[in-house]
């Protein structure tokens, strides 16, 4: 197997496993690899709003909450969820800044 998608549990999509350098494909795998890229690229978003729902909630909570061990979770687990949107929208551009960076050479 010369590439794979691997799921990553924590970031809940898929992610490109090259065993090669890039220009060491074919075309034919090339456009293969950026088809299914480009659709699990398209969930991306989805998945940034869904967490984004879970951090309001536990905002939420921790507006609420009296009790400051429960305060101090709640605040790790909202860093999380934001840590895992951040590498999300990293991963969002990826496709981008390839089309960027050949276009330009």
């Amino acid at each position: 197997m010369r590439y794979e998608f691997v799921h990553d549990d924590r970031l809940g999509i898929r992610l490109p496993m090259l065993y090669h350098d890039w220009d060491e494909y074919t075309a034919e795998e090339r456009a293969d690899m950026l088809f299914t890229w480009e659709e699990i690229r398209a969930k991306i978003p989805d998945r940034i709003m869904h967490l984004e729902s879970i951090i309001a909630k536990k905002q939420q909570q921790l507006a609420e909450e009296e009790d400051f061990g429960h305060c101090c979770r709640l605040n790790s687990e909202i860093a999380e969820l934001a840590s895992i949107i951040n590498d999300l929208n990293i991963w969002f551009r990826v496709q981008q800044d390839y089309a960027t960076q050949h276009t330009h050479q």
